[in-house]
């Protein structure tokens, strides 16, 4: 057990064997944000969240986005080191991830509009025709201050899951221009200049065949506005990033793909947050760690410090191997993301892997986050729960972990529909034989064939068991496949 590596994010990368390109310059954001961006941080979850100015003194519509200066400071580090441009003109994918993973470490609500932005952009490129990626894509890949922020808008009022019922967002084609009428509910990083749209296109069935996927610019080509914002969302954590409805009426809009395939576009984005939420997670169980440890170590009871008791050292151990297997089963999402990203429906066998990867990499680390927060309140026993320290933080920041971009019944339900659809899990039973035990490998395997074999009601009812013990079995075996990097 490495306590040490707990402290910083490059340090806990490294003792995962993940090497850090010295052109992705992490350590210098790092170091920005020990120096300054923690302060920041702090100062926005306690007294600077965003805030909606309507309208300008002369009764104009305007729907602005206020911050505190220092916020805009804050949020351009990562961009500028390449939390969305790396993806397409530098480093690769990956280090857009390991960007994520620094910035979520240190504030977990702000890794959201890189994430968004960076799926925004990743849609646009793969299914924007010539002239839609040469008038938005390079804004979202600027460098300087300049940048613009993307968004995905899919949720309405009606929900989020069932996306066939409760999309009412309806797209109307005039001559060669889309135009989008309705309301989006969860509008996260509201404000942001493009936003990718689920929308039904009129006469489309009312299931999720029926939907499409568009892009929306924040103004129409004479300069007015696009989309109004209704008002921003209070929530318990991700402070930093604005959540608001957004109504849409008679909105300019950019179809991108085909109609018939937006559902395979709509996932394909969700999935793209869906890792990111991921990595995320993990961040957030090591900074939480991180905090319990610094008290621990101080924090007198007994005669001598806590961390010394054995019942907390060995919880500190438990909790150490399970940031480092969530840590695999997120970063194997990572890299298959990377591999697959640029397939197009009908999609390969390699790609229905990465599906299930990400859904029980979605549905393992975002609970883990959520007990490893909530156990670091507990190192702190009452001071844990005062807001002047930083346990109570992690906890609320956590919380929306699981819910963000499918709750964890979804990623059951989805994942077991690509077991028993396109036979995932035998894929994945390949990829983890070289770690696996082979019995327990052949055991797990024999369990989720039985459970495909029971009727569908059963199935689903009997599913949460078998998708809980197959994700801690999976990130506890792709966790022997990361060693140490020496510095």
């Amino acid at each position: 057990m490495d306590l040490e590596a707990l402290r910083t994010p490059t340090r806990f990368l490294r003792s995962c064997g993940i090497s850090l390109p010295p052109a992705l310059e992490l350590e210098e954001l790092e170091n920005w944000w020990e120096a300054e961006g923690k302060a920041i941080s702090t100062m926005i979850d306690r007294m600077g969240t965003p805030w909606l100015r309507a309208f300008d003194r002369f009764g104009h519509r305007v729907d602005e986005i206020l911050y505190p200066p220092d916020y805009r400071r804050m949020l351009l580090q990562g961009y500028r080191a390449g939390a969305v441009w790396h993806a397409f003109e530098g480093v690769g994918l990956s280090a857009t991830f390991l960007i994520g993973y620094l910035t979520a470490f240190y504030d977990a609500g702000l890794y959201c509009p890189y994430t968004v932005s960076l799926a925004t952009a990743m849609a646009l490129h793969k299914y924007g025709g010539p002239d839609l990626q040469a008038r938005f894509l390079p804004p979202l890949l600027r460098r300087d201050n300049e940048v613009w922020q993307g968004a995905t808008w899919m949720t309405e009022a009606g929900g989020g899951s069932d996306l066939g019922a409760a999309v009412e967002t309806i797209a109307r084609l005039e001559g060669p221009q889309w135009r989008l009428t309705g309301e989006k509910y969860f509008a996260s990083n509201v404000g942001a200049e493009l936003a990718v749209v689920a929308a039904r296109p009129e006469g489309a069935p009312r299931t999720v065949r029926g939907l499409a996927l568009f892009l929306v610019p924040r103004y129409r080509e004479d300069g007015s506005l696009n989309y109004t914002v209704r008002r921003l969302k209070d929530k318990i954590g991700t402070r930093a990033v604005p959540t608001g409805e957004v109504e849409l009426r008679d909105s300019e809009a950019y179809l991108l793909g085909r109609v018939e395939e937006g559902i395979y576009l709509i996932l394909e984005v969700l999935n793209v947050s869906r890792v990111a939420n991921s990595i995320g997670s993990v961040a957030l169980m090591q900074r939480a760690m991180a905090e319990a440890l610094a008290f621990a170590e101080r924090r007198v009871a007994f005669g001598r410090p806590i961390l010394q008791h054995p019942l907390l050292r060995r919880q500190f151990e438990e909790r150490w191997h399970g940031l480092r297997a969530s840590f695999a089963l997120a970063w194997t999402t990572v890299r298959m993301l990377e591999e697959i990203r640029m397939e197009r429906p009908p999609y390969s066998p390699r790609y229905h892997l990465f599906r299930l990867l990400t859904h029980l990499a979605k549905y393992w680390t975002a609970e883990q986050a959520v007990q490893t927060a909530k156990w670091a309140m507990e190192v702190y026993g009452g001071m844990g729960v005062l807001g002047e320290y930083p346990a109570e933080r992690w906890l609320r920041e956590a919380m929306i972990l699981p819910i963000w971009e499918g709750t964890p019944h979804r990623q059951i339900l989805d994942g077991l529909e690509v077991m028993a659809r396109k036979g995932a899990h035998r894929a994945l039973m390949e990829l983890l034989s070289p770690e696996a035990d082979p019995q327990a490998l052949e055991e797990m395997a024999e369990r989720v064939e039985a459970h495909l074999r029971l009727p569908p009601e059963e199935q689903e009812a009997q599913a949460e068991p078998l998708f809980r013990d197959l994700a801690q079995f999976t990130a506890e075996a792709l966790s022997r496949r990361f060693a140490p990097q020496a510095d």
